[in-house]
């Protein structure tokens, strides 16, 4: 399994993370599975919680679909130190190629908090697919907080620990 961490904000590819000032960071693998087993996954919101690498997801929320499409929307709870909500919408699709979705803070404050979208690419490639998933805050409402510090560098160590989980469920 080849593995890589790009920082698609500084148009780098290698390991490292995002400089300040970035606003895209990107991590991407090889996995040995095909690319529809691997988007089979990725677009089950159920499951979001099961390949989180960061620990903050803790359960789809109620009529969360199992298979996400174009314009799909879902709820997810999360824990970091306090618990939150927050609200998805699918706004990149491709079958079995790309699924991104936009996510705000659940309830008013949406109009305030978020705008960042996670998007899932799948390359076909020699000895599987190559996974690639991207944070882009580059239209989220706090990118001038976010991109500044060591957030970017913790968002791609979860990024990777992710791809790890995606690879344990897709290779076994």
């Amino acid at each position: 399994m080849a593995e890589g961490t790009g920082t698609e904000g500084t148009g780098a590819e290698g390991t490292g993370a995002e400089g300040t000032g970035n606003t895209v960071v990107s991590v991407n693998r090889v996995i040995n599975a095909p690319a529809s087993a691997l988007f089979a996954v990725v677009a089950d919101a159920t499951r979001h919680p099961e390949i989180d690498g960061s620990g903050q997801l803790v359960k789809a929320k109620d009529g969360a679909p199992h298979q996400l499409t174009m314009g799909s929307t879902f709820g997810m709870s999360m824990k970091m130190g306090l618990p939150y909500s927050m609200s998805n919408t699918v706004v990149e699709f491709e079958q079995d190629r790309r699924i991104a979705w936009r996510t705000v803070q659940a309830g008013p404050l949406g109009r305030f908090l978020g705008g960042r979208v996670w998007r899932y690419e799948f390359e076909p490639v020699d000895g599987g697919t190559k996974v690639t998933e991207t944070w882009d805050i580059s239209r989220d409402k706090q990118a001038f907080l976010l991109k500044h510090g060591k957030i970017g560098q913790s968002t791609a160590a979860a990024m990777s620990k992710t791809l790890d989980r995606l690879t344990e469920i897709t290779e076994s």
